[in-house]
């Protein structure tokens, strides 16, 4: 991976043969990232999307073999006790140009993979919900209108 700071983000692009998701991840660790948005585009092949199965509680993934462009990536980062939640979805497309979208499990990184990472001030955190067993992001104040 290369990558350089841009006065308020960081530019990455990812080399040929790495996983997407864990490469972003090991990126946010080393950089101390403590919040932010992330976006992306490229293309991969060996992809994982999955979606969350509300009435199972459970993500249901699907592989995707050959390559795909991709179309959009898009996420967030928050903290596990210390380990970096890097939540992305996914916008791929084959050569038909039909898409598939998802959580982002998994991606090896064809011609490029260019990433684009907005660091937040302030440290977020991720805590299990009883309810769906997800790690949903805490945040400090709930609102009582709507906006």
């Amino acid at each position: 991976m290369r990558y350089a700071r841009l006065g308020a983000f960081h530019q990455l692009r990812l080399e040929r043969g790495e996983d997407i998701p864990a490469t972003v991840v090991d990126f946010i660790k080393r950089q101390k990232i403590k919040s932010g948005i992330v976006t992306g585009l490229g293309a991969a092949e060996k992809v994982i999307l999955g979606y969350f199965d509300r009435k199972y509680l459970t993500y249901r993934k699907r592989r995707f073999p050959g390559e795909y462009e991709i179309a959009s990536i898009v996420g967030n980062i928050a903290w596990d006790g210390k380990n970096p939640v890097c939540h992305l979805h996914a916008v791929i497309a084959d050569s038909r140009m039909t898409t598939h979208g998802g959580h982002l499990f998994a991606g090896k990184v064809t011609a490029t993979c260019e990433i684009t990472i907005l660091p937040g001030q302030k440290k977020l955190k991720r805590a299990t919900d009883p309810a769906t067993g997800l790690k949903l992001l805490q945040l400090p104040t709930k609102s009582r209108k709507p906006i």
